[in-house]
């Protein structure tokens, strides 16, 4: 079954049946009573359609569920036909429906051998049942997996190996009674649940007073036709007997029984008469609960009918507005992918500025960084060239104190040695 194909309401047979039964003139009916159950439902099941986006998941959940039930059950059927099958499924799924055949064939003979043997081993049988049984579900869905990723092929193999176990096939279709069922529950709102429950509540109702009525006309009518039949009958006997007893007369009384028979007789036919009156009267009873019955019913339907008309009206206006809905969120939708678009480049210029102002202020830390040791460095060696000129300036300062030294030590001597010479004069 394809996700997108709407689901088919099926209206039960019931209440048809009590739709078509009669109602008792002079009924009080509530306006919703009026309105038939089919006019509560769709016009056409086909055209049923999810009203939220949860309703189509679970719609679409369900359809995708008796898909792969519809593939399942085919599985033992491609198995047994595999060679047939063989080019079409490919070697992938011809060894993954191989591995398939091998586990049920484990599955069936431990659970043979489970029931024949001991309860010795019963606990060791049930876990290796569990663990069968997992790897058996493993390989279903492997295979369900490898089967659905080709539509074309699940298409094929629901045409051509179409023949299913029984079981199988009641499972899948009572799932799809409850996808439908699902679908309709989904689709009903708590207030046309409460109209449809109180409209079948007053057509019950409806159809039992009718029923009691006609089950009471019925048995009136049947009472007078057995009381005329037993006066009938009483008049009857009187006559046997007067005939019986005019047999013993003699002919002097002729003429007085005749009197007598003719008087029977003209009671007899007013009292025929006077009930097939009553009849016809009852019958015309009965013919006018059945002209108002189809006026009512007549009347019903041109509710129904006008009802029909105007949920058509509504599904059209509902219809137009939709696609006056989608038309604006196009527009909506196109004018946000511009407005998009147009962020996306200047999120990227802005990435592309920031990736360059990353480099940038990476470069600038590298040019901070040589400064700052290009600056050390120098205040280094102006720390070092303050030093030197100091230790210069000392050296200097010592250098020429000693040349002065040097200069009057020398003068010195050659004055002690000018005065020596002129003492020894």
């Amino acid at each position: 079954m394809a996700t997108g194909d709407p689901a088919v309401l099926q209206v039960p047979s019931q209440d048809v049946k009590q739709r078509n039964k009669p109602l008792v003139k002079g009924m009080a009916t509530p306006e919703k009573a009026t309105i038939t159950l089919d006019a509560m439902k769709m016009l056409d099941p086909r055209q049923l359609k999810p009203d939220s986006i949860e309703t189509e998941r679970i719609i679409t959940v369900l359809d995708e569920t008796i898909a792969k039930l519809e593939l399942s059950s085919l599985i033992p059927c491609i198995i047994n036909s595999l060679d047939r099958f063989a080019d079409m499924l490919g070697p992938e799924i011809t060894n993954s429906l191989i591995e398939h055949q091998k586990l049920s064939n484990e599955m069936e003979h431990l659970l043979a051998s489970s029931e024949e043997g001991d309860t010795m081993r019963a606990e060791e049988q049930r876990g290796c049942l569990c663990l069968l049984e997992q790897r058996l579900k493993c390989s279903v869905r492997n295979v369900l997996r490898l089967l659905l990723a080709n539509p074309s092929l699940c298409q094929a193999l629901k045409y051509k190996a179409w023949a299913r176990e029984s079981p199988a096939e009641v499972f899948i279709k009572a799932f799809g009674e409850f996808r439908n069922f699902m679908l309709e529950t989904l689709l009903t709102s708590p207030v046309e649940e409460e109209e449809k429950i109180q409209f079948m509540e007053d057509i019950s109702l409806q159809i039992k007073k009718n029923t009691e009525a006609i089950t009471a006309l019925q048995a009136e009518l049947a009472a007078a036709i057995r009381t005329q039949e037993e006066e009938i009958h009483m008049k009857d006997n009187v006559i046997k007997d007067l005939k019986n007893g005019m047999q013993d007369l003699t002919t002097d009384c002729k003429t007085g029984i005749q009197q007598i028979k003719q008087e029977g007789e003209k009671q007899r036919e007013e009292e025929l008469q006077a009930s097939q009156a009553r009849c016809a009267r009852l019958q015309q009873d009965i013919q006018q609960l059945g002209a108002q019955l189809n006026a009512l019913v007549l009347e019903h339907r041109a509710s129904e009918l006008a009802l029909r008309k105007r949920k058509c009206r509504v599904e059209m206006e509902i219809v137009n507005w939709i696609q006056k809905y989608d038309t604006d969120m196009g527009e909506k939708q196109a004018e946000y992918e511009e407005v998009d678009a147009a962020y996306t480049e200047e999120k990227a210029q802005l990435s592309l500025l920031m990736e360059k102002h990353a480099v940038l202020l990476q470069e600038y830390s590298q040019i901070e960084e040589e400064r700052r040791i290009h600056q050390k460095k120098e205040e280094q060696a102006l720390k070092e060239l303050t030093t030197k000129t100091l230790a210069a300036i000392r050296i200097q300062a010592f250098w020429r104190g000693y040349l002065v030294r040097s200069v009057f030590k020398s003068k010195r001597k050659k004055k002690k040695k000018g005065k020596g010479k002129k003492v020894k004069k």
